[in-house]
Order: structure tokens, then C-alpha cells, then sequence
């Protein structure tokens, strides 16, 4: 077995492993593109906002049209003037270049990376595009492009962008020094390396310098912008200090704080780091932040309803949940060593109680503790069942398992849930997975997901007497569900369903 090659540790080792690489496009939007191309009827601005939806094409097309500019030249800011410089046939030459591959083929960690990117580039023309009407082409473009120097890293080291979400957006590790264990050197540092070695367009670099070695101006603002709820004070500190004014306001800087929107929106919309650039947003746009906020929300959600969107994880589901709730919850610790032959012994055995004739539960305590127990030894480590009331009013978890603290004693209202409701008119199943998932998601309750934050997730209504009692949600920590798991839950529900109508015939 050939011995793996160590990890690049310094930036002219990245650079050589990034330098050729070829970011793959959807295969539906590589021949739209194409096709738009080789249409004449075509103009310049509508080719470069097509390429807009497709990033990793816009890098590619740019970087190839500021690779030949001289020292003393002006790279192209945005992409209307990369096509022009490059014409149509070369851009149609470079766009075969692309490899082009069906969305389920493209990396995880790419994908959501880009997405992240194309969200910033709405945010920057939802927040900032009427006040740089003039400059509209290059605010969306280095809003679009401004992580583009980690596109290719994400594509190459997906596993290193799972570890460093990990520590630094779950453990709260300090992001300089794990980023220093895993990459060798800070991603800003990096970033801004390869901005300035691609020629990427200079609102980019100025972001990272901005966050490097710049950063005296951006705390004075920042800490301007924290005394939001004194609008008057906030102008008298800023008319009393002429140059911060004067920065503040210099459109290259709306490119970072869309950016900063949109990274820190992907980790929690309440999270301090959402709180600290809505407020900076709001300062430079002297408007309330509660206005602000608004307006970021509705970008939000604009984003996630464009059609090349087509990422993991859309920041806009969150809106629906807990404010506190966070999206990265952390990887579940190795389970026990388990034998798969003793776990379906003990399967067999929960089922075989659940089955019993007359009914051995003395309260239902005891029986819904017997039927998580079941659904845990058929390969389903995240358990829930909930018990309705009468009036199926509410939802009252009954038990739990791999959950947060915050399952317990968990109270649903079906009323504001189209999911619940339907569940809870007569039995029957949902699975979630990525292809309902957008969906379904907006109709279940946000307590729910976020308990659950997962992409596969079943849900599954019993009843007793033809009316509905108990709602079981599991899922596999987050992973897909195979065959085995489905046929092993459905057996399972079976028993739990039989377990209940015997205890009801035994109650009475």
C-alpha cells in the first residue's frame, strides 16, 4: 500500500497542490452555460449573471483573464469584464475545461462552501446594491468570489473543514491555533495569499488585510456599532473621528461584512458573531438594527429559494427554530464495542417484552421505556416518542434517548405543525431525507429540529382503537438510513403498536 503524502504545511505547498486544480460544475448548469455562449442574442451582462450562479465556473473564467495582466495592468473586477477580455470562444474553451458531474457527486464541504458564497452575494445586493447602484457588477462579483481561495481546499480536504467546524463553531477552540494544527497557517493568511497570487479582484484582498493587519479601524467601528440602542451618540463618535468615518464607508467593505453575515448565519443567527456584523451592517447603513435584521432574514431566505442553491445545510431553515438553536452540533462519541449479534439480542428480547400476552407493563412508563430500548437495538441511536392528549392539543415527550437535555419534558403543539397535524389525524410515516427535506422542514415545529438536526429522520404516528396515541422520531445521528434500518423500524413500530393496544385491553 502506497504511503499516503503528508498535508502542505506551508502556503507555496498549497498553492502547488491548488494551483491546477478544476472546481466541477453541475452537469445541468455546465450545459446551460454553454449553450448561453454560443447565443448571440446574448449580451455580456446577462452571460456574467449567469456565471454568477455558478461559481466555480466565475472563478475559473476570471482567474484565466487577470492570469496574463501585467504587474502594471488592471485586473478585471468583475465578470461582464473577464468574458469581454477573453471572448466568447475562450470562455466557452475554458468552461469545457470544467469537469461536470451530477450535484450528489460534488463534495459535501464544496458544496456548502458555496453556497455560503453565493448567500454572501445576496446579501451584499439585498443590503448594499441600491447604495452602490454604479458599482453593482463588482460588489456582487467579490462578494461572490471572496471565499473562492478555500473553494478548491474544501474540494481537496473536506475532512480538514469537518474537523476545524468541529473545534472551532462546536468546542469553541480558538480558530488561529487549530487552524495552525490542521493547515499549517491561518486560513485568512491563506486566503489572502492566493487572492493576490490569482489577481483576484482587490475588494477581495482588502477584506483579508482588513481582518489580518488592518484591524484597528474595524474595532473602533465595531465597538461604535455595539451602542446600537444610542443612534445620536453613534454619529457624534464618528463625526469626531473624521478618518474612521471616512473608512467606514468605503465600498470595498461592504464585500466583508456580507461575507461575515453569511458565515456567521451558516454557525447560529444568535450567536454573538451574527450579532456583532448585523450591528456593523446596520452602522454603516445608519438604519435601525432591527430593520437590519429584517432585511438579513429576508436575503436569507431569498437565497435559499434560487434554484442553483442546492447546498446540505440553507441558514434560512433556521429561521423557524429556537433562536439559540445552532446547526453544528457536535459528532456523537464512539459507541461501546457492541457486537451486531448481542444487539439483535437484545432487539429480540425488547420486542419479544412488547409482544407479551397479557400486557407486562404495569404503567406506561414502563412500556414506552421498553419500546425505546427496542428502537435503540435496531441501529437508531437518536430516540424520541411523544404521547398525545385527547384533544391532540399537545405532544408531551414520554421518552428519550442521544438527545440533548432539553428533550426532556419536551411539549409540542401540533395546531402549528401541517406535519404533526397530519400524523396525529391517523397513522402513518414520514422520512425525511435530502430530497423532501426542503419540503417538509418548514412545517415541523423548530424545537423538533433541533434536536434532530439531521437531513434522514423518520417520524411515525401509532394509534390504538383507530385513534392516534404515540409519535416515535429517530434518526442515525444524521446518516442515511439503509434498508436494514427501515425494515428493522418497521418491524419494530409493529410491536410497539401491538405492545399498546394489549396494555389499553389490559387498563381496562
Amino acid at each position: 500500500m502506497p504511503t499516503p503524502k503528508p498535508l502542505p504545511r506551508t502556503f507555496d505547498a498549497w498553492r502547488q497542490q491548488l494551483e491546477t486544480l478544476r472546481l466541477p460544475v453541475p452537469a445541468e448548469q455546465h450545459e446551460q452555460l454553454r449553450r448561453a455562449l454560443r447565443d448571440s442574442r446574448r449580451s455580456l451582462r446577462e452571460l456574467a449573471e449567469l456565471l454568477q450562479g455558478c461559481p466555480g465556473a466565475a472563478l475559473h473564467l476570471l482567474r484565466e483573464a487577470n492570469r496574463h495582466v501585467g504587474s502594471l495592468g488592471q485586473p478585471a473586477e468583475s465578470l461582464e469584464v473577464a468574458l469581454n477580455r477573453l471572448g466568447l470562444q475562450r470562455s466557452e474553451e475554458l468552461l469545457n475545461q470544467l469537469p461536470a458531474l451530477a450535484e450528489t457527486d460534488i463534495p459535501k464541504a464544496l458544496r456548502q462552501l458555496l453556497q455560503i458564497s453565493q448567500h454572501a452575494a445576496q446579501q451584499a445586493s439585498g443590503l448594499f446594491g441600491a447604495r452602490l447602484a454604479r458599482l453593482w457588477q463588482e460588489l456582487h462579483c467579490t462578494s461572490l468570489l471572496f471565499l473562492a481561495p478555500l473553494w478548491p481546499l474544501a474540494m481537496t480536504q473536506p475532512q480538514l473543514f469537518e474537523a476545524w467546524e468541529q473545534r472551532v463553531l462546536v468546542a469553541g477552540e480558538p480558530a488561529t491555533k487549530v487552524e495552525f494544527e490542521l493547515f499549517g497557517l491561518p486560513l485568512l493568511q491563506l486566503g489572502l495569499q492566493l487572492a493576490e497570487h490569482w489577481r483576484l479582484p482587490e475588494w477581495i484582498a482588502h477584506g483579508y488585510r482588513l481582518l489580518l493587519s488592518d484591524r484597528r479601524l474595524l474595532v473602533k467601528a465595531l465597538q461604535i456599532a455595539h451602542d446600537h440602542e444610542h443612534p445620536l451618540q453613534q454619529q457624534q463618535r464618528l463625526d469626531a473621528d473624521p478618518a474612521l468615518r471616512r473608512w467606514l464607508t468605503q465600498p470595498a467593505n461592504t464585500v466583508l461584512l456580507a461575507n461575515s453575515l453569511a458565515l456567521s448565519a451558516h454557525a447560529s443567527w444568535g450567536g454573538n458573531h451574527s450579532l456583532r456584523w448585523q450591528r456593523l451592517s446596520a452602522l454603516y447603513l445608519q438604519l435601525p438594527l432591527g430593520d437590519i435584521q429584517q432585511l438579513v432574514h429576508q436575503q436569507a431566505v431569498t437565497s435559499a429559494r434560487q434554484p442553483s442553491s442546492a447546498a446540505p445545510w440553507q441558514p434560512a431553515e433556521a429561521l423557524l427554530w429556537p433562536w439559540t438553536a445552532s446547526h453544528w452540533q457536535p459528532l456523537p462519541a464512539p459507541a461501546a464495542a457492541v457486537t451486531p449479534a448481542a444487539d439483535l439480542s437484545d432487539w429480540r428480547q425488547a420486542c419479544a417484552e412488547l409482544l407479551c400476552e397479557p400486557s407486562p407493563f404495569l404503567n406506561v412508563g414502563q412500556l414506552t421505556a421498553c419500546a425505546r430500548d427496542a428502537l435503540q437495538h435496531c441501529g437508531l441511536p437518536r430516540v424520541m416518542l411523544l404521547l398525545a392528549d385527547r384533544s391532540h392539543s399537545r405532544l408531551r415527550a414520554q421518552q428519550s434517548a442521544g438527545l440533548a437535555a432539553e428533550a426532556k419534558g419536551l411539549e409540542l403543539e401540533p395546531n402549528h405543525s401541517q406535519v404533526l397535524r397530519r400524523l396525529l389525524a391517523q397513522p402513518g410515516q414520514l422520512r425525511l431525507s435530502p430530497a423532501n427535506l426542503a419540503q417538509y422542514s418548514a412545517l415541523l415545529p423548530g424545537a423538533l429540529k433541533a434536536l434532530f438536526p439531521s437531513e434522514h429522520l423518520l417520524l411515525r404516528s401509532l394509534a390504538s382503537n383507530g385513534r392516534v396515541v404515540m409519535l416515535v422520531v429517530a434518526d442515525r445521528l444524521g446518516q442515511p438510513l439503509g434498508d436494514s434500518q427501515l425494515q428493522a423500524f418497521a418491524k419494530t413500530v409493529q410491536c410497539i403498536e401491538r405492545a399498546v393496544s394489549s396494555f389499553a385491553r389490559r387498563a381496562r
